[in-house]
């Protein structure tokens, strides 16, 4: 069961209220700019999880302006659509709303998860980023504390990505081997316990040099983890060794 702190009292609540029950994840990205970026990314995360679990989620975006941007910008993250508030309206039998809102900024009432700003060094490092290594970049520290972007940042999370893509091409090609117990536990442990992605990018670092352990067991948890993180890890399978 996802557990989330909710940043009004700093108490962990259950991110579902009723078995199967509908949950209705509120973005709060009143402007475009990488800091609601990454208000998205951890609305994306969060809907991911839900569904993992086998929760209904209805994903709904509340901004004020540049919404065009912001939902492009959204998508080259490969962060899902989600509903414009303006055209939906409340009362479709939820028994959960969780509001994802940057720091200092709204405080709707309801379960607020905060997500804390971006700095960005200047915009260049930016302009042509691989956006899946600006998502990566984003995902790697805890969503309460401060992302800074660099070209070191980036590089660094583009370089991840090549490894790790090359090394799960490569582990496709061994049998297939189930996810050990303890590691699925581990995984699905990080990500309901306050969303830790942090956490299960630890775990994957771990498991790429774990030498007790089978590559189609390695390939199969990567894959596994990559519907919560959505990196599109298995992009270069089928490419020439």
């Amino acid at each position: 069961m996802l557990r989330i702190i909710d940043a009004r009292t700093g108490v962990p609540v259950d991110a579902v209220l009723a078995r199967r029950g509908l949950t209705r994840v509120e973005a709060h990205a009143p402007g475009f700019d990488t800091g609601a970026l990454r208000v998205l990314l951890v609305t994306d995360l969060l809907v991911r999880a839900l569904e993992l679990g086998g929760t209904p989620v209805w994903a709904v975006l509340h901004g004020e302006r540049d919404q065009p941007e912001l939902r492009a910008g959204a998508a080259a993250l490969g962060i899902r659509p989600l509903e414009d508030s303006r055209e939906v309206g409340h009362g479709l039998g939820e028994k959960q709303v969780i509001h994802v809102v940057p720091e200092d900024g709204p405080t709707p009432d309801g379960v607020r998860v905060a997500v804390a700003p971006v700095h960005a060094v200047s915009p260049a490092p930016l302009a042509g980023a691989d956006p899946v290594a600006l998502r990566l970049a984003l995902l790697t520290p805890p969503r309460d504390r401060p992302v800074r972007l660099d070209t070191a940042a980036l590089n660094e999370a583009h370089d991840t990505l090549v490894r790790w893509r090359q090394a799960v091409a490569a582990w496709a090609r061994h049998p297939s081997r189930p996810i050990p117990d303890d590691v699925r536990t581990e995984l699905r442990g990080a990500w309901e316990d306050d969303l830790d992605v942090p956490g299960v990018l630890r775990l994957l670092a771990r498991v790429e040099t774990e030498p007790e352990l089978p590559d189609g067991a390695r390939f199969e948890t990567f894959a596994y983890a990559d519907r919560l993180l959505g990196l599109d890890l298995t992009r270069d399978l089928g490419s020439p060794a």
